[in-house]
């Protein structure tokens, strides 16, 4: 089952603005929200953590979000869905 992107993205985004970590299922698939951090990786010159968001599996369906330019930018968006059957 595909998942419809327009409610995922209204479900995260009400995650986002809480900024409140979660993890559980999502429509039927394993999903995880990390919200931003101000703590780095030592080999990055990232100068913070980005928000994330993944929901389903790689290979099969999975979809993701990362806040990679800030918290109040858009983030930037994977979508893998390469083993549905058209």
């Amino acid at each position: 089952m595909v998942l419809d992107l327009k409610e995922v993205k209204a479900f995260v985004n009400h995650l986002h603005s809480l900024g409140k970590a979660w993890q559980g299922e999502l429509f039927g698939r394993q999903a995880e929200y990390t919200p931003e951090s101000s703590k780095t990786s030592e080999d990055s010159k990232m100068t913070f953590t980005p928000a994330d968001f993944w929901v389903g599996e790689s290979g099969i369906w999975f979809f993701s979000l990362m806040w990679e330019h800030g918290r109040d930018k858009d983030p930037v968006e994977f979508l893998d869905h390469r083993g549905i059957i058209k």
